[in-house]
């Protein structure tokens, strides 16, 4: 997601995509133990993403 998406969500749409998220992030850890992973790059890019998130929910309940 780009910054501009994640700045148009409302925070219950935030609250459900860091949801969905951190649940994608829990089953690339596992691909990752089994090597099925076809994109490792993928988990640090969930990362951030959830980070992200987290930053512009922060701000808007702060606002």
């Amino acid at each position: 997601m780009k910054k501009q998406e994640i700045k148009k969500l409302t925070k219950d749409q935030i609250l459900k995509n860091i949801d969905k998220l951190k649940k994608d992030l829990f089953n690339l850890r596992f691909q990752k133990m089994n090597s099925q992973i076809t994109n490792p790059a993928k988990i640090s890019e969930t990362k951030k993403t959830i980070a992200r998130l987290k930053t512009v929910l922060k701000g808007k309940i702060n606002a």
